[in-house]
């Protein structure tokens, strides 16, 4: 057994014996810095374009940020799909598989990127237009502008994202937070000399040129600098076995992403539903800058819960099924406490956190954003702690393999449950039935996830009551 080899096997070792509680911290605090440090360079993407002091060219970074969810959802897609199969065949010891899942997963992820990258520069003003753009010529301009440029950095982008997940669920979550950080550090210096000289183009470039630099940062750490699968090109495989697991693995990542990328969209129609109310251009901006300072929160959970994911994965695999439901617990119980107390942070602080993100122009429009931001961001603070449920069960459901209740849960906070309520409360009561969309739509997706997350306890359950059977059985032989 070679020196690779063997550190593979202490790392299965180690997944599957370690105390729970410090094994998911350690692997946690690296992905949420990963996810914090990718939040505050969005942050400052939306600060500097915000400094322009035009709430079209904030609108149009928001609705071009559908594009980013697509672009992301394909990204996900082959990095979850492939990453969930590596943690439990890692699980099991079997490093040859694993080789060709990663290679398989990389190199569909770059090849999908591309098609992106074709047909969205084809039919870009459409696509504009689709994703909600106002309507007005410098709205349209603008978000055309942005999306131009995101889409040449489609297959680094897609990637990279599947070289983070990959290195995330083998526990090198250090080497994902590295590639990640050494981006975001060129981004925000990039948005300070970019946007200033060519606004929203700038900042679309600084965020391509960001992610070229994680992507060859994440390339040399997977293959030089860890213990991570090696592949190349020739490990890729078409095989109907490896493509179901992407697929099975994947698709709730898709669903989560996809949906997020429709809820975008229909956000920013339901803007133009109720413009009669306002500047659309100032609903989608307010929308806007409140998604940002809400994904600060989402982030940090996310990250927790992606250091629980290889934990649950190896474990699963091993058939270890009370460790996974102990991290499970454990995981919702520090992600209630963080989410409530970040509600009530940013009830109070919120007012000063949205002026300082979008400045005031002579027209009073940045003014009038802010307000209206601040009661969009009070509504949606209130339901903000049950995602804690909410998102540590669809990981747990994703990374066990059970593909229906993970997709469910993946489409039910901003597909089943917020487009469909978005569209009738703005429909019956305006800019007000919109602001509420949220909380309600967290309620009810809370209320999905329950009776999944049963059964899979009960499924584990039976599993652990044969495993014990089963070895009472040999010792009486």
């Amino acid at each position: 057994m070679g020196a690779n080899e063997l550190k593979q096997q202490e790392k299965i070792t180690r997944m599957t014996t370690a105390p729970l509680r410090p094994l998911i911290v350690r692997l946690a605090i690296p992905t949420m810095i990963s996810m914090l440090v990718t939040t505050l360079y969005n942050l400052v993407d939306t600060y500097f374009v915000g400094q322009l002091k035009d709430v079209r060219a904030t609108a149009a970074v928001t609705v071009a940020y559908a594009l980013m969810n697509i672009i992301q959802a394909t990204g996900f897609f082959f990095g979850q799909g492939s990453g969930n199969y590596i943690s439990r065949t890692m699980g099991k010891g079997d490093v040859e598989r694993c080789r060709r899942m990663a290679a398989t997963g990389f190199f569909g992820a770059v090849c999908a990127g591309f098609l992106l990258l074709l047909f969205g520069t084809v039919f870009l003003r459409p696509l504009a237009m689709l994703c909600g753009s106002a309507g007005d010529e410098t709205s349209l301009s603008f978000a055309a502008d942005y999306m131009r440029i995101i889409l040449l950095g489609a297959p680094v982008m897609c990637g990279s994202i599947v070289l983070n997940n990959q290195l995330r669920f083998q526990g090198n979550a250090t080497f994902a937070m590295i590639g990640l950080a050494s981006g975001a550090v060129i981004n925000v210096a990039l948005d300070a000399l970019l946007v200033p000289r060519l606004q929203v183009t700038g900042a679309a470039l600084a965020t391509v040129i960001c992610q070229c630099v994680s992507f060859a940062v994440l390339l040399v750490c997977s293959r030089f600098f860890s213990d991570n699968i090696n592949f190349s090109i020739r490990d890729v495989t078409f095989r109907a076995e490896y493509l179901f697991e992407i697929f099975r693995g994947g698709f709730p990542s898709l669903c989560r992403q996809g949906v997020a990328s429709l809820m975008n969209v229909s956000l920013m129609h339901c803007c133009n539903i109720v413009a009669a109310e306002a500047d659309p251009n100032m609903i989608q901006a307010a929308f806007g800058i409140v998604s940002k300072v809400m994904m600060f929160t989402a982030s940090m959970m996310i990250g927790f819960g992606q250091g629980f994911q290889p934990v649950c994965g190896f474990n699963y695999g091993a058939g270890k099924y009370d460790r996974v439901k102990r991290a499970y617990f454990f995981c919702v119980a520090v992600s209630l406490v963080f989410l409530s107390a970040m509600a009530i942070t940013f009830f109070f602080a919120g007012r000063s956190i949205l002026s300082f993100i979008q400045a005031s122009g002579s027209d009073g429009k940045g003014e009038q954003t802010v307000a209206l931001a601040v009661r969009i961001l009070r509504w949606q603070l209130l339901s903000l702690p049950l995602s804690s449920f909410i998102v540590m069960s669809n990981m747990m459901l994703q990374t066990t393999g059970n593909v229906v209740g993970a997709s469910v849960l993946a489409m039910s906070r901003q597909g089943l449950a917020l487009i469909p309520a978005m569209f009738v409360l703005s429909l019956a009561f305006g800019s007000e039935g919109l602001i509420r969309a949220q909380p309600i739509a967290d309620l009810a997706a809370f209320l999905i996830s329950i009776p999944f997350v049963l059964r899979l306890m009960k499924k584990m359950k039976r599993e652990e009551e044969k495993k014990r059977a089963s070895l009472d059985g040999g010792g009486n032989v």
